[in-house]
């Protein structure tokens, strides 16, 4: 017997969870945009306006971002990971969290 998941329930999950999951309530197009303080802002607002998480308020923004980042894999585009790259520090700075290395 094979412990393995199937292929379709294994690959779906991701997908499954940015469609049903109010960890955050995000505005449409949030991570097309092209400025790294917006995106952090609405995502540090959606984090602190959100009643009932699991952690706190940068956790959960921070995790959604990369959750994003590490969902779109080899299909994003340099310049789209440059621009959440950025994001990601702009929301540590938002948080008054060190730089990091």
């Amino acid at each position: 017997m094979s412990s393995t998941k199937s292929k379709s329930t294994s690959s779906n999950w991701s997908e499954r969870v940015t469609r049903s999951s109010h960890a955050l309530d995000l505005r449409e197009g949030l991570f097309g945009l092209d400025d790294p303080r917006a995106i952090a802002c609405a995502l540090k607002r959606a984090a602190e306006t959100r009643g009932q998480r699991k952690s706190d308020p940068y956790r959960s923004a921070m995790s959604m971002l990369t959750f994003y980042i590490n969902r779109a894999g080899q299909r994003l585009p340099a310049h789209r990971r440059r621009v959440l790259e950025a994001a990601k520090a702009e929301l540590r700075g938002l948080y008054g969290r060190g730089r990091r290395h």
